[in-house]
């Protein structure tokens, strides 16, 4: 089999397009300073955690990184060591939890991400039983680069080291609990170290999901290599003018050859159904290039018809009482 391989000069003009959309939402989403736990707290307890497994610092970043004869240095921009973790209102804990992992794309930040995006209001609203985790990329950086996570096993690592504080840490202690199903989520940039996830960061027989919102600008071969080991859901968004379409339309030329059946549809068209019982996905959208997570709830869509279980009815005794933000709980 053969496969494109995209020559840097033209991901970086396709990279280069999407920061005219993204760039303005970023400075209007930093002014607001609500601290985000207590904003988060009446949906459920969002820690913002210091990991030794995050992405950054890595020692391929220790001296910055320079696009467009611009240095975005080491301490700005690649030593931020947290990751967000969300547990929803309500979350049941039965031996196992899911996971959600979500990855920003360039000249992006954790805080703004959750702000603008509403991914914690989309998998509140999706009633999912799983815990989201949106760790801290490059900060500010036009750059794809995944740190950490894309050295061999550094998954693993990152996900281990989490379920380890969320057992063990001061402010939430869940029962002991093996680490279930987990869907990686990516935007724009993030495709990358998604990618390399797919082909070297551990646990991949639990990866059952692959979402990408306009992000398909490269490494084709990893991601159906992904999906011929797993058969998992992968779901494609892409635009006109967001520098994927021609990566999505060779990928799908690809699968036709290859006798592979898959689903095209138009964003906004397409049913429920269509997308829980289909495993490969192109959705085209009409949407700008950073309007794709939120602006038709993509993401809660995608969550409600995930291999994600649902929160057990409201009402009910939360089976951690100790977690902050959840005031059903006793004190």
């Amino acid at each position: 089999m053969k496969f494109h391989l995209v020559d840097s000069a033209t991901l970086l003009r396709s990279m280069k397009r999407v920061l005219a959309f993204v760039s303005p939402v970023l400075v209007a989403t930093a002014v607001q300073s609500d601290p985000l736990p207590e904003l988060y707290a009446p949906q459920g307890t969002l820690l913002v955690e210091h990991l030794a497994s995050a992405p950054f610092p890595h020692p391929q970043r220790a001296h910055g990184h320079e696009y467009e004869g611009k240095l975005y240095d080491a301490a700005a921009h690649y030593s931020d060591d947290t990751a967000a973790i969300f547990i929803p209102k309500g979350f049941s804990q039965n031996g196992r939890v899911d996971f959600v992992v979500h990855f920003h794309g360039w000249k992006n930040h954790v805080e703004a991400v959750l702000r603008h995006y509403q991914l914690i209001e989309q998998l509140v609203a999706s009633r999912r039983n799983a815990v989201l985790v949106v760790p801290q990329g490059p900060f500010d950086a036009p750059d794809s680069f995944g740190g950490k996570l894309e050295d061999p096993d550094g998954f693993a690592r990152f996900i281990n080291e989490i379920a380890e504080r969320l057992q063990k840490g001061p402010a939430v202690k869940l029962k002991s609990f093996t680490v279930g199903n987990i869907i990686l989520s990516g935007h724009s940039g993030g495709y990358q170290v998604i990618s390399s996830i797919l082909d070297r960061g551990g646990l991949g027989g639990q990866i059952k999901e692959v979402w990408l919102f306009d992000a398909l600008y490269a490494r084709t071969d990893k991601f159906l290599a992904w999906w011929e080991t797993s058969r998992g859901r992968l779901i494609n968004i892409y635009t006109e003018h967001g520098g994927t379409k021609p990566e999505t339309e060779q990928m799908m030329g690809m699968l036709k050859e290859r006798g592979i059946p898959f689903l095209t549809a138009k964003e906004g068209k397409i049913t429920e159904d269509d997308l829980r019982h289909n495993r490969l996905v192109f959705l085209y959208s009409d949407l700008a290039h950073d309007h794709v997570v939120n602006e038709h709830q993509s993401f809660e869509q995608f969550l409600a018809t995930s291999i994600l279980g649902e929160l057990p009815p409201s009402g009910g005794q939360s089976p951690f009482p100790n977690v902050p933000g959840d005031k059903s709980t006793p004190k």
